[in-house]
């Protein structure tokens, strides 16, 4: 039987401690993430639409990192854009940094708002581990 295995990167221990849920959770070689947003690891939000975009990948990054994925991993990607996808052509150029050789199943939504004031994107993945070794 599979085992769950907590994922919290290191730089993400206070989300954990403070908020009480996991940035991964690893059950076989199955990696579902916790969405992440383009805030840094002291939790202020990044500026800019294009480097919060950024963040948003580079923290989801070291999330699939700790569970020993890669990008190439990412079988589904869900994107939140507050209040609209006006800003959807420069998501995408941000995402091809990231999805460079396969690319995942992906959903994209218009939200109202966030948790926190100033976020303008959440994205979400799910990755099985060793589809490309």
């Amino acid at each position: 039987m599979p085992k769950r295995r907590v994922i919290v990167p290191q730089g993400m221990e206070n989300i954990y401690k403070t908020y009480h849920y996991a940035p991964g959770i690893l059950i076989g070689e199955t990696l579902y993430c916790s969405g992440q947003v383009g805030r840094d690891a002291d939790l202020n939000v990044v500026e800019g639409v294009e480097a919060q975009y950024t963040q948003a990948f580079e923290n989801m990054g070291k999330v699939l990192a700790a569970a020993g994925a890669e990008w190439d991993d990412v079988v589904e990607l869900e994107s939140w854009f507050a209040p609209d996808m006006g800003d959807l052509q420069t998501f995408m150029a941000v995402k091809d940094r990231f999805f460079t050789n396969l690319y995942p199943t992906w959903t994209g939504f218009a939200v109202r708002g966030f948790s926190m004031p100033g976020i303008i994107v959440e994205i979400k993945c799910k990755a099985i581990l060793g589809l490309t070794s």
